[in-house]
């Protein structure tokens, strides 16, 4: 197939781009800047840009949609112009083209409403209840691509707390804020999490896009959560991270609950006023410490029957290849 990768800058994109052009397909990437993918075509621009969007599917069989405004914090109109307003025009324009298939990437957070997730399978993207204007704002979008299954064939994949060699959202700023001693355990950090090693996310993502075009259409307008399937501590997992980039491990503890608190006023105060950080980010928000404090561990069960799917890297392997990795960069 000719398949388009938005996004394909990011990480997760580029990886996801890799892939489909080693497995044979004709790689088309859409993004702002170039990909710098051998073998793909680039086209330049936004998805809040009509024609540019339009220069972009047309004459593609399949679309991989990573492209997102992702930050812990901002302006609502840019989350809402990008994410809803982006993935709607993808779309019509996808279905006006003549598009097949559609790989909508979303996130487990489209879901989460601040409670602790044990086990849970897929539950539905909840808007108005999701936390956070990128949780919310994903939500609107996972909703408007599933609902145009039909004139498409689309599915949502929500892969979680993607890390690998090269992660400058996760791993990176982990690394910077251990070394700037900016890094506490929330509570006892004894929270269960799952996490996605990079590879396995993008194989995910390819085995979606297959099975789309079978016949059985068990996973079409559906969503799936996507892990390694390897519930760590949250105390454990950002050891584990700091100890392959060469960073101390947070030994400083807060209570989650006064983070919480904390991390919500940080989180009005960064709206309204002109506050900075050293990574771009807040220090701390509500979502962000609820993820540090609370359990998220999924169900993978349907999502390895139903995609055909299994990951190929483990937790500690892929700890191994990030320690590497870091070491190769000097």
């Amino acid at each position: 197939m000719k398949v388009l990768v938005t996004g394909a800058s990011g990480l997760l994109g580029r990886t996801t781009a890799a892939r489909l052009r080693d497995v044979g397909h004709e790689v088309r990437t859409f993004q702002r800047r170039p990909s710098g993918l051998d073998g793909a075509e680039d086209v330049l621009g936004s998805v809040t840009d009509p024609d540019a969007v339009d220069r972009a599917v047309r004459g593609v069989d399949a679309i991989v949609h990573l492209a997102a405004k992702v930050s812990l914090a901002g302006d609502a109109a840019d989350f809402r112009r990008v994410n809803v307003d982006g993935t709607r025009t993808l779309l019509a324009a996808a279905a006006r083209r003549g598009v097949t298939d559609v790989v909508h990437v979303s996130s487990p957070s489209v879901a989460h409403t601040g409670t602790a997730i044990v086990g849970d399978d897929a539950p539905p993207a909840d808007p108005q209840h999701a936390h956070g204007e990128y949780a919310r704002t994903k939500a609107q979008a996972e909703l408007l691509a599933l609902d145009a299954d039909g004139a498409l064939r689309v599915v949502a994949v929500r892969p979680h707390i993607v890390w690998g060699p090269g992660d400058e959202q996760l791993v990176a700023r982990v690394a910077q804020r251990a070394r700037a001693g900016r890094l506490p355990l929330l509570g006892h950090g004894a929270a269960l999490i799952d996490t996605t090693y990079l590879d396995n996310a993008a194989s995910a993502l390819l085995a979606a896009l297959h099975r789309l075009g079978d016949d059985d259409g068990a996973v079409r307008g559906r969503a799936y959560v996507v892990t390694n399937g390897e519930p760590r501590t949250v105390a454990e997992m950002l050891a584990g991270i700091c100890a392959a980039v060469g960073a101390p491990p947070p030994t400083a503890r807060v209570p989650g609950a006064l983070a919480r608190g904390a991390g919500a006023a940080v989180e009005t105060a960064w709206a309204r006023l002109p506050l900075r950080s050293t990574d771009g980010e807040p220090p701390m928000t509500r979502f962000l410490a609820e993820q540090l404090s609370t359990a998220h561990w999924f169900d993978q069960r349907r999502t390895r029957a139903d995609l055909r799917w299994r990951p190929e890297v483990t937790i500690d392997e892929g700890l191994r290849r990030l320690a590497q990795w870091h070491a190769a960069q000097g």
